[in-house]
């Protein structure tokens, strides 16, 4: 058995790779797990369930809420909610621990389990190893202890998580919304019913798209990884913005009122600066990856802000946020994570922030995200290669510094191996478009050269 856990929990095709006998024997193993390092001491152990609505959520979450209870586990059922809805309620709620299935953005076939430790954080990578660990151990058929009786765990549907989630959103926001037209993109996700009440309560009003769940159709075409149809809807409708989630509504975009994409480094640009004003951006400092684009760290650096840059993936953006106490960061990608308010990326919140910010401002939000100007950026992937060379082949050194010398102070180039594949990719960006991809090709060759 290969490991189960990525950087986002457990993923597969759902009924194949991820069937509800996995389930439930994860779900068992990190209730046995937790117990073994004293979490449920003293208190009867409870857990809060939710899950995007996928149609093999609907069995995959009989298996986690059967695992649990038959582990001792109470259960709080929220049913079809965002990720971080659920990382918040398992804080709101001091539960022991959070499940949340779903695959964010990717196709209907796919499902996942997250697991979220007491508070409403991501669980430590140590007890997800020895979830791992415990898991493989009974599924060879090593017994379980199992409680009987009133031992057993209780289940209860908790449907005022909705409500309570939405209140905790709406309560943050620095402003009301009044007076904005919003066009909002749910992906068909968990984020249907949520973010449009959100939005309403605060005062906006509300045209909605890709809000009609039905099981099969989320991702479909739609969401932060489709936006034509939200651009559309923004311009057709004349709102002052569009916001679009994913399925499980961690991560946001948005469009301008002539829409225009305004991407994650551009949103953390706005909100940044906001955060400055409002006292809230601790140490005047952002945290982002170093994939964010060069327009991004240009303007932070001009607005007199200090950027923080991390290895790619969500994950570790919010490690050094946590480490250093920073307030806000973020991901190209739309994951924003403001710690005061969230444990984990959450859409809906930044894109009432967001919103928030041009209510506030009376700017357009094609003029806020103007702060930072996007430079062209060219990524290109080199196959079958020796990625384990990246960094000793002296070749490819000698052929970096010769692009970065090209590039001067208004480019730059990174080469990452990839973490799943036997690639390697060259991202290069410039002031211009034909120079970027120029220069990437010349360093794609040079991979090839390299590294072949």
């Amino acid at each position: 058995m290969g490991r189960l856990f990525g950087t986002d929990g457990v993923r597969g095709v759902a009924n194949a790779d991820l069937t509800a006998e996995l389930a439930l024997g994860l779900s068992v193993a990190a209730a046995h797990v937790l117990a073994e390092v004293g979490s449920f001491e003293g208190h009867r152990p409870k857990a809060v369930v939710g899950r995007d609505p996928r149609a093999s959520g609907e069995f995959l979450e009989a298996a986690v809420v059967a695992g649990l209870a038959s582990a001792g586990v109470d259960v709080l059922r929220v049913g079809v909610l965002p990720t971080p809805a659920v990382a918040y309620l398992t804080g709101a709620l001091g539960a022991d621990l959070g499940v949340m299935l779903s695959a964010s953005h990717n196709a209907m076939p796919d499902n996942g389990i997250k697991f979220f430790a007491r508070g409403g954080h991501k669980l430590a990578d140590e007890l997800e190893d020895r979830i791992e660990s415990v898991y493989a151990e009974h599924r060879t058929g090593a017994p379980w202890e199992r409680p009987t009786g009133a031992g057993v765990g209780r289940v209860t549907d908790y449907e005022e998580g909705f409500d309570r989630y939405v209140a905790h959103l709406t309560g943050v926001l620095p402003n009301r919304l009044d007076g904005l037209t919003v066009v909002l993109d749910e992906a068909h996700g968990a984020a249907s019913r949520v973010s449009p009440e959100a939005f309403t309560r605060a005062g906006a009003t509300v045209v909605t798209i890709g809000a009609e769940p039905d099981g099969l159709n989320i991702n479909d075409g739609c969401g932060s990884t489709h936006l034509d149809k939200l651009r559309a809807a923004v311009v057709a409708h004349g709102a002052h913005l569009g916001i679009a989630h994913d399925g499980d509504a961690d991560r946001c975009l948005a469009v301008d009122h002539e829409g225009a994409e305004v991407d994650g480094d551009q949103i953390l640009a706005v909100l940044a600066l906001a955060m400055r004003e409002q006292g809230t951006l601790r140490g005047d400092t952002v945290v982002a990856t170093v994939m964010s684009n060069l327009g991004f760290k240009l303007a932070m650096e001009r607005e007199g802000l200090t950027l923080v840059q991390t290895a790619v993936g969500d994950r570790y953006v919010l490690e050094e946020m946590k480490d250093k106490d920073y307030a806000l960061g973020g991901e190209q990608s739309g994951h924003v994570i403001v710690l005061d308010h969230a444990t984990t990326g959450d859409g809906t919140l930044t894109g009432l922030l967001l919103a928030a910010r041009v209510a506030g401002t009376g700017r357009t939000l094609k003029d806020l995200a103007s702060v930072m100007e996007r430079l062209p950026q060219v990524l290109v992937n080199v196959p079958d290669v020796d990625k384990s060379r990246v960094k000793t082949s002296a070749e490819l050194a000698a052929a970096v510094t010769d692009a970065e010398r090209e590039l001067g102070t208004t480019g730059r180039v990174l080469l990452r191996p990839s973490g799943t594949e036997p690639l390697v990719r060259v991202m290069v960006e410039a002031a211009d478009i034909e120079q970027a991809r120029s220069v990437a090709g010349r360093l794609a060759d040079a991979v090839k050269s390299a590294l072949g």
